[in-house]
C-alpha cells in the first residue's frame, strides 16, 4: 500500500465503503470558555482529545485537584447509593441526562453531599449503638430470666431432698431449726461460693465447657440454658444463636482464671444479683429499658428512612453530573496552557464531515461562559495516521463488530462491513440451509428486535443472553437467508415439500412393481432405480433441489455432496476474487502504482489462470453434459459415464499429462477412461498455456516490487545528495493564539512538517532496507500462491458442515420422531406428543444452537482468513472520541458487572 494520502488530496467516497475522512485540528480555548466548551464537545462526542503532556504524571497536572474533588463527591455517592440498596429502597432513573454543572455549582454538590453523609454517618453511628444497647439488654433479660430459673430449681431440689432424708421424721420436735440450718448449709453464700453469669456463643461451648474443666480441675459448677430466640450480633447484625451459662466456683484464684477462659472464648459476662429480690427489681428495669430503646430505635431507622427516600430520587442524577464533570476536568489536563495561563490549546482528531457541527458547539460553549475572545479551530497538515471512524447503528454495529474483531481497519482502507452485511450470513445459510431450523432462529431474533427496548430497559446482565441479543440482527439475517437455502436445498426437518411437480417420473413397470410387493418382506430389501434416459423428461426442477431426491437412497449423498461441493468452490472462487478486485481498490485509492502493476495484476492472472478456469469447467460440466448422449463443443458425448472428471482433469492439468482427444475414437467407440479426456478443441494447449502462466507470476510477484523500490530510492538518493542544501524547504504554517494582552492575536509560526508513516514496505520510513522488503514481498506472495490452493480446499467446508446438519436432521427424524408414526390407537396419540417434545428439543439444543454455533465460527473464519486477507489490513486503531453518552455507558456497565 502507498504512502498515505493527505487529507486534502482524498477522492470523495460514501463513509460506508471507507472510514470517515479525518483530520488533526488544534483548537485555543480561553482559560474561562474551556470548562463550557469542552462540555458541548463532551455532548456532541466527535471529537478525540490527544494527550499534550505525556510525561507529566497524574499528580503534576493543572486540574488535579479538580478531580479529587470529583472523586471524593463519588466516592460519597457510592456510599449513599449502598445505603439505599442496603435498605432496598428503589433508586428513581429516569433516563435524564443533565447538562454539566458549571464550575461553580460544584461547591453547593459538594455541600449537599457532605451534609447528606455526615447525617447519615451520625444516623448509622446512633442506630449501632442502641442496636448494641439492645442487644446487651436482651442477653441480659435472658441472664436474669434462667439464673431465676436455676436457682428456683435449686431450692426445690433442697427442699425435696431434705424431705426424702427423713430429717423432718427423727428430728420432729426441732423442725424448724434444723431446716433452717439445712437451708443455710446450701446456699452458696454461706459456702463462700462466687458466681458468674454471661452468655456465649453456642458453637463455643463444648470447648469452652472442657477447657473450663481442665483449667480449674474439675473445681468449678457450669450450668447452661439455650436462649430460644435469635439475637443479632452487635458487630456484623447477623443471626447468631447464644447460651446463657452461670459458673460456681470458690476463691480469687479461680475467678482470676475463669474470667480469662471468658474473655478468651469471647463470651459476655454480665452483673447478676444474689437474692430472688434484687434479681426481679433489675429484671422490671431492664424490661423497661427495652422498652424505651425499642421506641427510640424505630424512630432514629425511620429518620434514615426519609433521608435515603429523599436521596434515591436524586442520587443518579448526581452520579451522572459528577462524571460529567471528572470527564470533562480529565481531558482538560489533556491541554497545553499557555505562558499567560489565559489561554489552553489542544490537539484533536475529528472527521471533517462535523466541523461545522464541532465549530458550532464550540460556540455554545464559548456564548454560555461569556467569554469575548471566541475559540478557534485551526485544521493541521499531518502525515500521522489518523484513527479509524466508521458511523454504525444498532442493525449495522454487529457486523461491523465482527470486521473489527479481526483488526481496526487501517484509515481509509475498504471496510469489509457493508459486503460481510450479505455474505456473512449468506455463508452461514449454506452450512445451515434447512427452512423449519432458519424458521426458528428467525422468530427468536425477531422477537428480539421487536422487544428491544423492553430488553434494554431490564439491563438483563446474563453474558450469554447479551451476546445474542447484541447479535439480533445477525442472527436475524442468518435466519433469513437460513430459510432461503433451505428452500434451496429443498430441505425442511430433512423432509422435502413437492412444491412446483417433479422432473421424474416412474419408468418401472407396474406389473413388475405388483409381483414384488406380493413376495412379503423380501421386497422392502429390493432396490429400484429410476434410469435417466427413461425417467427424466429433460426439464429441471423450476428452483432447488428436485423433492424426488428425498427419496433416493443409494445415490442420494451421492448427488447431494457433488453438487454442494461444486457450489462450494463457486462461491469461494467467487469471494476471493471480489477479496482481490477489492485490493485493487485500496490500490488505487492510496496512489500506489507498483502494487497495481505488480500484485493486482499478477494476482488476477494467477488466480483466473487456474481456480477461475475451475469455475467455468464445473459450470460448463452442469450446462453441456447431461443424460443425453449428443454432441458437446464439437466432440460425440456418449452419455453420463463419459462426463469429465474435473479434479482428476485439474491433476493432468499441472502434470501435462497427454489425453485422448474427445470421448470416442475414429471409428465411434468410446475410449477406455472416456471421463479423463479432453472435451474441447485445444484443451491441452490452452491448459499448459494457463499453467506457464500462472508460474511466471510468481517471480513477477516476488522480485517485480522490490527491484523498482531499490531504483525509485536510489534515484531520490542521488537527486538528494545533488541538490545538497541548496534548495529551500517550504515550512508549512500553523496558527497559535499569543494572549500576551487583553486582545487576542493570531501568530502565525512555522511548523516542523511531521515524517510519513511507512505502511511495512520500506518505503517511507527513512532508508530503504532491502533484506526487510525482500522478506515482506517473498511472505505475502508465498501466502497468496499457497493460500488460493489452501483457501479454495478451506471453502469446502461450506459442503462439509451442510452434509453434516442434513444427516443430523435426518437421524432426529428418523430415530425420534418417525417411530411416533408406528403406534396406533392412544398410545399412538400419547407417543406423538412425548416424542415431539424430545424431537423439538433436540432440534433446538443440538441442530438450531450448536450447529448453529459451528456454523457461526466457521463462516466467521471465512471471512476473516480467506476473504480479508486478500485486501484487508487491519493495522489501524480505533477512533475513540470524547463522548458522555460512552463515558457513561462504561460507567454503567462498570458498576452492573461489580
Amino acid at each position: 500500500m502507498g504512502d498515505y494520502v493527505t487529507p486534502g488530496e482524498e477522492p470523495q467516497e460514501p463513509g460506508i465503503y471507507r472510514s470517515e475522512q479525518m483530520c488533526l485540528a488544534q483548537l485555543y480555548l480561553q482559560s474561562d470558555a474551556s470548562y463550557q466548551c469542552v462540555a458541548e464537545l463532551g455532548e456532541l462526542g466527535l471529537v478525540q482529545f490527544r494527550d499534550l503532556n505525556p510525561d507529566v504524571s497524574s499528580f503534576q497536572r493543572k486540574y488535579v485537584n479538580e478531580v479529587r474533588r470529583c472523586d471524593e463527591m463519588e466516592r460519597k455517592l457510592r456510599f449513599l447509593e449502598r445505603e439505599i440498596k442496603k435498605d432496598q429502597i428503589p433508586m428513581l432513573d429516569t433516563g435524564e441526562n443533565p447538562d454539566a454543572p458549571l464550575p461553580r455549582e460544584m461547591i453547593d454538590l459538594e455541600a449537599t453531599f457532605e451534609k447528606l453523609e455526615n447525617e447519615l454517618r451520625e444516623v448509622n453511628k446512633n442506630e449501632e449503638t442502641l442496636k448494641k444497647n439492645f442487644s446487651e439488654l436482651t442477653e441480659l433479660k435472658h441472664i436474669l430470666r434462667k439464673t431465676q430459673t436455676f436457682f428456683e430449681e435449686h431450692e426445690d431440689m433442697i427442699a425435696s431432698s431434705a424431705e426424702n432424708s427423713g430429717i423432718g421424721d427423727v428430728l420432729s420436735a426441732d423442725e424448724e431449726e434444723l431446716s433452717a440450718r439445712f437451708s443455710d448449709a446450701m446456699s452458696p453464700l454461706k459456702l463462700q461460693l462466687r458466681f458468674v453469669a454471661g452468655v456465649i456463643q453456642r458453637e463455643r461451648l463444648p470447648a469452652f465447657e472442657r477447657l473450663l474443666w481442665r483449667a480449674c480441675r474439675g473445681n468449678v459448677f457450669l450450668r447452661t440454658s439455650e436462649i430460644d430466640d435469635v439475637l443479632n450480633d452487635t458487630v456484623t447484625g447477623d443471626p447468631v444463636n447464644k447460651c446463657v451459662f452461670i459458673i460456681f466456683f470458690q476463691g480469687d484464684q479461680l475467678k482470676t482464671k475463669v474470667k480469662k477462659i471468658c474473655e478468651g472464648f469471647r463470651a459476655t459476662l454480665y452483673p447478676c444479683p444474689d437474692t430472688p429480690q434484687e434479681r426481679r427489681e433489675m429484671s422490671i428495669g431492664v424490661m423497661t429499658r427495652i422498652e424505651d430503646l425499642k421506641t427510640v430505635l424505630g424512630q432514629t431507622q425511620d429518620h434514615r428512612h426519609r433521608v435515603l427516600v429523599a436521596a434515591s430520587k436524586n442520587v443518579r442524577m448526581w452520579l451522572t453530573k459528577v462524571r460529567k464533570i471528572k470527564s470533562i476536568y480529565h481531558t482538560l489536563n489533556f491541554f497545553n496552557i499557555d505562558v499567560t495561563q489565559k489561554c489552553l490549546i489542544a490537539e484533536v482528531w475529528c472527521p471533517i464531515a462535523e466541523l461545522d457541527r464541532i465549530k458550532m458547539a464550540l460556540k455554545r460553549g464559548t456564548d454560555e461562559s461569556g467569554s469575548q475572545v471566541p475559540s478557534i479551530l485551526n485544521r493541521m497538515e499531518t502525515h500521522e495516521a489518523p484513527p479509524t471512524y466508521n458511523k454504525t447503528n444498532k442493525f449495522t454495529k454487529g457486523f461491523q463488530n465482527i470486521v473489527d474483531a479481526y483488526g481496526i481497519a487501517t484509515y481509509r482502507e475498504i471496510n469489509p462491513s457493508p459486503y460481510t452485511m450479505i455474505s456473512f450470513p449468506f455463508l452461514f445459510a449454506v452450512m445451515f440451509g434447512d427452512m423449519g431450523h432458519g424458521v426458528i432462529m428467525f422468530l427468536a431474533a425477531l422477537f428480539f428486535i421487536l422487544k428491544e427496548k423492553q430488553l434494554e430497559a431490564a439491563r438483563i446482565k446474563d453474558e450469554i443472553f447479551q451476546t445474542f441479543f447484541g447479535g439480533r440482527y445477525v442472527i436475524f439475517l442468518m435466519g433469513v437467508f437460513s430459510i432461503y437455502t433451505g428452500f434451496m436445498y429443498n430441505d425442511i426437518f430433512s423432509k422435502s415439500v413437492n412444491a412446483f411437480g417433479s422432473s421424474w417420473t416412474n419408468s418401472i413397470r407396474h406389473e413388475y412393481i405388483d409381483d414384488v410387493l406380493e413376495k412379503g418382506e423380501k421386497a422392502s430389501e429390493a432396490q429400484w432405480m429410476l434410469v435417466p434416459e427413461l425417467a427424466y423428461d429433460g426439464n429441471p426442477y423450476p428452483i432447488g433441489v428436485d423433492p424426488v431426491w428425498n427419496l433416493a437412497e443409494g445415490n442420494k449423498l451421492s448427488f447431494l455432496n457433488s453438487m454442494k461441493m461444486k457450489m462450494s468452490v463457486l462461491f469461494g472462487i467467487a469471494q476471493m476474487t471480489f477479496g482481490v478486485l477489492l485490493s485493487y481498490k485500496n490500490f488505487t485509492y492510496f496512489k500506489s502504482d507498483l502494487d497495481v502493476k505488480y500484485m493486482f495484476i499478477p494476482q488476477m492472472i494467477f488466480l483466473s489462470s487456474i481456480f477461475i478456469y475451475l469455475c467455468i469447467q464445473i459450470l460448463a460440466k452442469w450446462l453441456f453434459f447431461g443424460s443425453a448422449p449428443g454432441s458437446v463443443l464439437g466432440y460425440t458425448y456418449p452419455g453420463t459415464n463419459c462426463a469429465p472428471s474435473l479434479l482428476i482433469g485439474l491433476i493432468n492439468m499441472f502434470m501435462m499429462k497427454s489425453r485422448n482427444a474427445g470421448f470416442v475414437d475414429e471409428e465411434g467407440n468410446i475410449v477406455p477412461q472416456c471421463w479423463l479426456s479432453t472435451w474441447y478443441p485445444g484443451q491441452a494447449t490452452i491448459e499448459i498455456v494457463l499453467v506457464i502462466l500462472a508460474l511466471v507470476q510468481v517471480p513477477i510477484m516476488l522480485f517485480a516490487k522490490p527491484w523498482l523500490l531499490y531504483q525509485r530510492e536510489k534515484k531520490q538518493t542521488r537527486y538528494s545528495t545533488l541538490g545538497g542544501s541548496g534548495g529551500g524547504a517550504s515550512t508549512s504554517q500553523s496558527v497559535r493564539a499569543d494572549i500576551a494582552q487583553d486582545d487576542a492575536e493570531v501568530v502565525h509560526a512555522p511548523e516542523q512538517t511531521p515524517k510519513p508513516a511507512g505502511h511495512g514496505h520500506g518505503h517511507g520510513d527513512g532508508p530503504l532496507e532491502m533484506g526487510d522488503v525482500m522478506v515482506y514481498q517473498a511472505i505475502h506472495t508465498i501466502e497468496f500462491v499457497l493460500g488460493c490452493v489452501s483457501h479454495t480446499a478451506s471453502y469446502l467446508r461450506l459442503w462439509a458442515l451442510s452434509l453434516a446438519h442434513a444427516q443430523l436432521s435426518d437421524v432426529l427424524w428418523t430415530m425420534v420422531f418417525r417411530n411416533a408414526f408406528v403406534l396406533d390407537g392412544y398410545a399412538g396419540a400419547v407417543a406423538t406428543y412425548i416424542l415431539f417434545f424430545i424431537f423439538g428439543s433436540l432440534s433446538v439444543f443440538i441442530l438450531v444452537l450448536m450447529e448453529g454455533l459451528s456454523a457461526f465460527l466457521h463462516a466467521l473464519r471465512l471471512h476473516w482468513v480467506e476473504f480479508q486477507s486478500k485486501f484487508y489490513g487491519g493495522l489501524g486503531y480505533e477512533f475513540a472520541p470524547f463522548s458522555f453518552e460512552r463515558i457513561l455507558a462504561e460507567e454503567r456497565e462498570a458498576e452492573e458487572n461489580l
